[in-house]
């Protein structure tokens, strides 16, 4: 029989223990590292300027023109760098949207493409109950990318996992507080709140911000127990809330990018009930694909329960296949593309969301491919990366343009 050990060195065998340590220790660590990637105040900020070939291009207008407003002094004016080269801010860049629209009435629709009356409010959920899919990265690419475009985005996060509301530079420990998520629009007591007051701007212009953290967890319970006490409060069943909160705001925005949880629980199901499109996003492999299949199962097996209790048919301006993670030389990449392309035909995408070191290092510093600065991965890979992005982004913007009745 072995010697029983002392007990300062017994195994420590309290879990919960562990795990609270666990908890503060790396809590406290992800604050110390924001502190040292935005400093002084430890806020993000959008610092990427745009040359005058950037503006050219996303404006569709000539360098001489934008030479010639500069020279003239006629609209926003852009900054001189050290070189002597005109750059633009972001905010510059939606100011000489304004100006140009106004100035150029037959081009305005592409100069400020933001909704028209009439047009109704575009809700895009990326969804798949498989992590690690690319729903968050993709829900932010399209959000920076349609800002970038001129419209105003709503990005919620629905994921109590928050990685999409860290990315915008929150801390979901410390900079969050109660019922201050997308729960706080949900809810079915009398704490329910506006989704107008808790809605955040963001450090990126042209995006508002609904966070989330482990408190969007709770509207599963609660929506098992409003379904066993048959609760009515006049903001609808769980899976017409979300849309039931997004008229109070829909005046206010163009798009509403939904993140999703890896999951098909009741807050993924109000998400694909409120959302006017619906991107599926797959990584580029076998194993992922059987995944989706599960996925659509689910999805086919619950709202048609739901249909036969009297709940409206799931409908979507456009549902798509995106594949991510997609390396163009890899074999199985390939294979998985023409796979889903065979089923599905126009149903996939046609663009791929390129897996890249680039892509890697943006998530490694919380960014989006449209925040590197340039020389901070190798040229060719971030340029690859954003044609890549661009590619997807653009056929996502046309798709909403189509849903709008605006020709292509």
């Amino acid at each position: 029989m072995s010697p029983s050990r002392p007990a300062s060195e017994a195994v420590d065998r309290d879990t919960s223990a562990r795990i609270e340590r666990y908890v503060r220790l790396l809590s406290t660590q992800l604050q110390n590292l924001r502190e040292r990637l935005y400093p002084p105040e430890a806020q993000k900020s959008f610092t990427r300027v745009f040359s005058t070939q950037d503006v050219s291009r996303l404006l569709n207008v000539p360098e001489s023109t934008l030479r010639t407003l500069t020279l003239e002094g006629k609209g926003p004016l852009p900054e001189i760098n050290g070189g002597g080269r005109r750059q633009y801010t972001l905010a510059h860049l939606a100011a000489l949207r304004t100006f140009l629209a106004e100035a150029r009435p037959d081009e305005a629709l592409h100069l400020d493409p933001r909704r028209r009356p009439g047009e109704k409010l575009q809700v895009l959920s990326a969804s798949n109950f498989k992590g690690g899919s690319g729903k968050t990265s993709t829900s932010l690419h399209l959000a920076h990318y349609l800002a970038i475009q001129g419209l105003r985005v709503l990005c919620i996060d629905l994921d109590p996992q928050a990685s999409l509301t860290t990315t915008f530079g929150v801390q979901p420990e410390f900079d969050i507080g109660e019922n201050e998520t997308i729960y706080a629009a949900l809810r079915y007591d009398r704490d329910r709140r506006p989704l107008s007051e808790v809605i955040r701007p963001t450090y990126f212009l042209g995006i508002d911000l609904v966070p989330g953290n482990l408190e969007v967890q709770d509207f599963e319970f609660d929506t098992a127990m409003a379904l066993r006490d048959r609760v009515r409060d006049g903001h609808g069943l769980f899976f017409e809330r979300l849309h039931s909160a997004l008229a109070e705001v829909e005046d206010r925005y163009d798009v509403v990018v939904l993140d999703t949880p890896p999951s098909l629980g009741y807050v993924s199901l109000t998400a694909l009930y409120a959302a006017t499109g619906l991107i599926i996003t797959t990584a580029a492999a076998m194993l992922d694909v059987a995944s989706v299949n599960q996925y659509l199962l689910m999805i086919m097996d619950i709202t048609g329960v739901l249909a036969d209790s009297g709940a409206p048919a799931l409908q979507h301006d456009f549902t798509k296949f995106l594949l991510t993670r997609y390396d163009p030389n890899d074999l199985p990449s390939k294979t998985v593309s023409g796979l889903l392309r065979s089923l599905f035909g126009d149903d996939v995408l046609l663009n791929e969301a390129y897996q890249s070191t680039a892509v890697q290092a943006a998530g490694l510093a919380k960014k989006s491919l449209y925040e590197l600065e340039p020389g901070s991965v190798g040229r060719d890979a971030l340029k690859r990366a954003l044609e890549s992005q661009d590619a997807v982004n653009g056929e996502i913007f046309k798709l909403i343009r189509t849903a709008w009745g605006r020709p292509s």
